[in-house]
Parts: C-alpha cells; sequence; structure tokens
C-alpha cells in the first residue's frame, strides 16, 4: 500500500518508517506513524486516505470511517474525491449504518458519482437496507451499464426486485451471479426460492442437492460465501445444515463488531425488563400471534419494551401493541451501533430478538451485547448460529433436547407449545360457499400455505389423494397467475383435471379467516410445515392432516396439533399421511368431531389460552434470569409443567 504523495512530498524519517510498515502489512503501527505525521500536516488529505486504507485493512472500523471522511473534506482533486468517498462509503456499510452511507455517497457531485460503478452499487445496497427498492433499481442498473460483470450489483438487483415482488426478473439476477461464479450458494440458494414461488420444479431434486454440495465445498473452503439460511427453511435439509449455514451468514452479518464493556449490576428489587425487537410490530403475522401474550405480561413484576425498526402502519393492531408494553420505542434510524446503545441505556435484561435469518432483520445488533440475556424466538425456525444470543425459545416438539448440538443456542423450552396465539381474534361465521366459488357438493381440501412451501414431492401425494377421492377440489392460496398455471400443469401431468384446483386471492386477516371454515380438511407441506397458517387453519375448526420433519421448520404442525389434542393426525412418512386424508375424506362424521373439538379448543387448550403462555414464558424469562444473577451460564431449560 504505497503512500498517495502529497503535493510536497514529505521527506521525514516518521513517514518513511510509515511507508515500510504498511510494506510489511504491519497495519496498526503504520497507523499509529501517519496520525504522528498527520499532526503536523493535518490538511494533508491523501495523507488522511492512507490512514483510512490501512486503518481499513487493521479492521478498525470507525477509525477508518472518520479517516476517510477527513480525506473527503480535505480532497484536491476529482481522483482523490472519488477514492475517499468510495472509502467512506464501505466503513459505514461495515458499520451497519445504510442511511450515513448513502449521505456520504450524495455528498460527491453527481458527475463525479455517474462514472464510479462501485459507488453506484454500493449505494443501491444502502436503499436496499433502508428499504427503498425503486431507487436502488435506478442506481443498480446505472453500475451494471458501467460493469456489466459485477455480481455483487446483481446480487443486490436481485434484492431489490425480490423486495418489489418481480420474482421473474429477480430470477434472472440471480441465475446470471451463478453464471459467472458458479460456487455461489447464495445466488443458488435464492434462485431455488424463487424457482419454487413460481412453482417451476424442473430438476428439483438435482437443483438442492447440487446446492448443498456447493455449499460444503464453500464451508470446507472457509470461503466468504454462505447459503442464506431462510433459503434452507423450505428445502429438505438437516438442522445441522442450518446451523451451519446460519453461523456462516452470522460471522458475515456480525464482521467487526465488538461486544459493549459489560453492564454494571443493576439495583435489586426492580422489575425486569424484557425487551421485545422486531420490525414486524404492524398488521402482520407476528403481531397477531403476540399481541395478547404482550397484553397478559404481569406489569407489576415485568417491565416490557417493544424495540421497533417498522414503519407504522397506521393499522388497529399496531396501536394495540403500543397499549401492550411500557415502551413502544422507534429504533429503525439507528444504526446497529447506535440501536446497541440505546438498548443498553433503556436498561433491558432479557433482550428477544423476534426475527432470526428473515427478511428486515436487525438480529446483528445483539453481537454487540446490549443486554445481559439475549434470545431467539418466534420469527425464524431455526438457530441464529450466533454466539451472543444465549437461548433459542421452543418446546419439547419443535426443540428437542437431542437436537441441541445443532443450536449454537441453548434451548428453552415451552411447556406445551413455543407457538403464542391470540384467543381474542374473531370467531366469524365461516362464508358460503357459493361467496368463494366453491363446489356445494365437493369435498374441499385446503391448503393455504405459501406456494413457495410446495415442492414436487408433496404434490405427488395430493394428486394420489385427489385420484383417489374423485369428489375432492384442491383449494389452494394463489401465488400469482403464473404459478397458478405451473400449478394446474402439474395437476394435469399427474392424471388429475386442472379445474380440481381451486386458488383463493390473498385478502386481509380476518377475511381469511372466515373463509377457512368453509373447507373440509387442510393438508399440510412439508419439509415447511404452516406455522401461523396451522394455527389459523386450526383456530377456524379445521383438521390439519401433516407429517412430521426433521428440522425446527418440519414440527410446527406437530407441535400446534400436540397442543390442541390432535396428536393423531401428525403421520411418519407420506404414505400413511396418504392413508390418513383419504380416510377422514370417506368419514364426513369424523371430521365433524375434530371440527368440534377444535372450535372448542379456542377456550379449552393451551394452544389459544395466552394469559396461561405469558406465565409459562415469564417463567422462562426468570428461570434465565436467576442463571444470569448466580453467574452461571446459560443452560438447557427442559419444559416444566
Amino acid at each position: 500500500m504505497p503512500i498517495v504523495p502529497a503535493k510536497q512530498p514529505p521527506s521525514s524519517q516518521t513517514l518513511r518508517r510509515a511507508q515500510a510498515l504498511l510494506d510489511q502489512r504491519q497495519w496498526e503501527g503504520a497507523s499509529k506513524l501517519l496520525r504522528q505525521v498527520l499532526a503536523a500536516r493535518p490538511d494533508d488529505g491523501a495523507l488522511w486516505l492512507t490512514l483510512a486504507r490501512a486503518q481499513r485493512s487493521a479492521g478498525q472500523v470507525r477509525p477508518w470511517l472518520q479517516a476517510a471522511e477527513k480525506a473527503m473534506q480535505l480532497a484536491r482533486d476529482d481522483s482523490l474525491a472519488q477514492q475517499a468517498t468510495l472509502q467512506a462509503v464501505q466503513a459505514a456499510l461495515q458499520l451497519n449504518d445504510p442511511q450515513r452511507a448513502l449521505e456520504l455517497a450524495q455528498t460527491l457531485a453527481e458527475p463525479l458519482r455517474a462514472t464510479q460503478p462501485e459507488l453506484l452499487r454500493l449505494m443501491g445496497g444502502a436503499l436496499n437496507l433502508l428499504g427503498r427498492p425503486v431507487e436502488a433499481v435506478e442506481q443498480l442498473m446505472r453500475s451494471l451499464a458501467l460493469k456489466l460483470d459485477d455480481r455483487d450489483a446483481y446480487l443486490e438487483l436481485g434484492f431489490a426486485f425480490k423486495a418489489l415482488d418481480l420474482f421473474a426478473e429477480a430470477a434472472e439476477c440471480f441465475r446470471t451471479v451463478c453464471v459467472l461464479h458458479p460456487d455461489h450458494v447464495g445466488a443458488q440458494a435464492y434462485l431455488i426460492h424463487l424457482e419454487q414461488r413460481a412453482c417451476r420444479w424442473t430438476d428439483y431434486e438435482a437443483r438442492y442437492q447440487a446446492l448443498f454440495a456447493t455449499h460444503k465445498r464453500v464451508a470446507d473452503a472457509r470461503q466468504q460465501n454462505y447459503t442464506p439460511p431462510f433459503a434452507l427453511v423450505t428445502l429438505p435439509h438437516h438442522p445441522a445444515q442450518m446451523l451451519e449455514a446460519a453461523t456462516l451468514a452470522s460471522k458475515h452479518l456480525c464482521q467487526n463488531i465488538r461486544p459493549l464493556p459489560a453492564r454494571p449490576r443493576q439495583p435489586a428489587g426492580r422489575r425486569l425488563h424484557i425487551g421485545y425487537l422486531s420490525n414486524d410490530f404492524f398488521a402482520h403475522a407476528t403481531a397477531t400471534l403476540i399481541a395478547q401474550v404482550l397484553e397478559s405480561h404481569d406489569r407489576e413484576r415485568f417491565e416490557i419494551s417493544l424495540l421497533s425498526h417498522s414503519s407504522d402502519d397506521g393499522s388497529a393492531l399496531r396501536q394495540r401493541l403500543a397499549l401492550a408494553c411500557d415502551r413502544f420505542e422507534e429504533v429503525g434510524q439507528l444504526s446497529l451501533a447506535d440501536m446497541a446503545l440505546r438498548i443498553r441505556e433503556l436498561g433491558v435484561d432479557i433482550l428477544v430478538d423476534l426475527k432470526g435469518h428473515t427478511a428486515g432483520s436487525r438480529m446483528a445488533a445483539l453481537a454487540y451485547r446490549p443486554a445481559p440475556v439475549q434470545v431467539a424466538w418466534l420469527g425464524f425456525p431455526g438457530t441464529c448460529g450466533m454466539d451472543e444470543v444465549d437461548y433459542i425459545i421452543g418446546d419439547p416438539v419443535v426443540t428437542p433436547l437431542e437436537h441441541a448440538p445443532w443450536y449454537s443456542e441453548k434451548i428453552a423450552q415451552m411447556p406445551h407449545c413455543y407457538q403464542p396465539n391470540d384467543g381474542l381474534r374473531p370467531r366469524p361465521e365461516p362464508a358460503t360457499r357459493a361467496e368463494l366459488g366453491l363446489p356445494e357438493d365437493a369435498l374441499v381440501l385446503l391448503s393455504a400455505n405459501q406456494v413457495y412451501k410446495l415442492n414436487p414431492a408433496v404434490f405427488d401425494v395430493w394428486m394420489e389423494i385427489l385420484r383417489r377421492r374423485p369428489e375432492a377440489v384442491l383449494w389452494q392460496l394463489s401465488g400469482g397467475d403464473a404459478p397458478d398455471a405451473e400449478l394446474r400443469g402439474e395437476a394435469e401431468r399427474r392424471g388429475v383435471d386442472p379445474a380440481r384446483l381451486i386458488f383463493m386471492p390473498k385478502v386481509g386477516l380476518n377475511a381469511h379467516l372466515q373463509r377457512l371454515a368453509a373447507a373440509d380438511l387442510a393438508l399440510d407441506s412439508w419439509p415447511c410445515n404452516g406455522h401461523t397458517t396451522t394455527s389459523d387453519v386450526l383456530w377456524a375448526g379445521v383438521p390439519v392432516v401433516a407429517l412430521r420433519g426433521e428440522s425446527f421448520a418440519g414440527r410446527v404442525s406437530e407441535s400446534l396439533l400436540g397442543a390442541v389434542g390432535l396428536p393423531e393426525l401428525v403421520c411418519e412418512a407420506p404414505a400413511a399421511y396418504a392413508e390418513l386424508a383419504c380416510a377422514l375424506a370417506g368419514d364426513p362424521e369424523r371430521r365433524l368431531r375434530l371440527r368440534q373439538q377444535l372450535l372448542a379448543a379456542r377456550d379449552a387448550s393451551p394452544l389459544f389460552d395466552a394469559p396461561r403462555f405469558a406465565r409459562d414464558l415469564e417463567a422462562l424469562y426468570g428461570r434465565m434470569w436467576d442463571r444470569q444473577v448466580a453467574g452461571r451460564a446459560p443452560a438447557a431449560l427442559p419444559a416444566q409443567a
């Protein structure tokens, strides 16, 4: 790394020693000497840029940003301004501060930005992180016009298109990355996920097996490339593969983050402070699940803070959440570091991340260790792969203790089911079949899961059921015109009249709940079950046939069915699943008994008893905190009746 010459090259011995250390890649020593020189030459923008680069190589991210900003201020020519701005933007993104990165990029004059493909690409990435995909597309297209083979620009463009629900366009971006870099497992995983959204299953098994082979090769080589954990959720996988993917992802997300100093001991006798971190505190599935539990917390014993990084949708549910806590604080405009500092200032004792490896997550803030006890719960069905997360809340079904080797966290089990539910939700009368476009005399088999959870193996079994039960139709949540057409084609190829597939449009939550009750029987997907979908269907009084899976995501329906007293609806093999579905299809009296049992479960089962859930959850928090106060390391917390 040669020192950028100044207009009047310095000849001091200190500067020559700094150059020698740079040549030897001794970054910290070189940085120290460069600072000594800059004390005498504070207006030398070129030397500030050299210092920024040295501190980048030393992994000192905040000093890197400060030095780059100084170089920007002192730049005497366009080239230096461009280089310094690029360094500053890179540093701000390393600090997980996309807003600052964007502001720094925009300080550079537009004509100078317009010639810099990397800077334009970084601006697109920052805009993606800020939830502004339309603007991101504009910057990324400008970047690719200058550098057509930029892998990272295609990745960011794929993310932007995906955020805009332009799935075909996103798929083409990830396909391009796979062509440019065949070993890029992230692009392979996103491409498979998008093909699932489109219900395009050509060579499905071969493609995901190739993904796992590439993943293993890349992981063994310790490359900076990883499978996005969320993409694994809907693929057949072993929990050990999820742990490996999550660990690699977390290392990438949390790079250059150093924990805060340990928090001083707090006064005894105060309420235990629980902080819930999420960007789903609006009309979202997570919010519908957790609302009554938040309302049921014992506020004499617990202080509750909702730490939101989501936009305010003005919904009644958002207002309900705001009233269900002691503090509703918007932290979305803060960088990860500042978010962690704010959580520390609030005195949160147990920080609960409700997102994990899902879109919009700020889980990386937990790497700063803002709270003494940190927990993963609800949002992501799998491990975080992150040492700073102490516990994952599950139950004996989704997280059996024998699965502990495949979790970076310690398993903390709820006694019945890990999933909370709102027992105050509406209990609407079912809509008529005529209103829903369903045949009055048909056996209606419901699949309310998103189409990306479907796959050839699932569809084979469903079509077998339709062939064996000619009176049945499949009522599937629509994935859009193109995916629906693909599913009709898949049905026809399996010898089933495509007209027997009836697609339900997406509607609001209450309307959706109302229509579910029109079904006779629900068919669950695998290897990723219905989660909120399954509990919604059970609330509507519709029995669900499920298949037990190996991973967390494939064991959720079993947990939910057990909590309503119907474990007999869980099968261990696809053949048994088909037999049970066909048997129930031909036994209307049994289906009626199951429906009556489920309707009674709204008031009698632990699944829909939010106050009871809150007490069990508080007991679990208490056990975590007792270990912390006693100075003991986190340990598995088995379910207690």
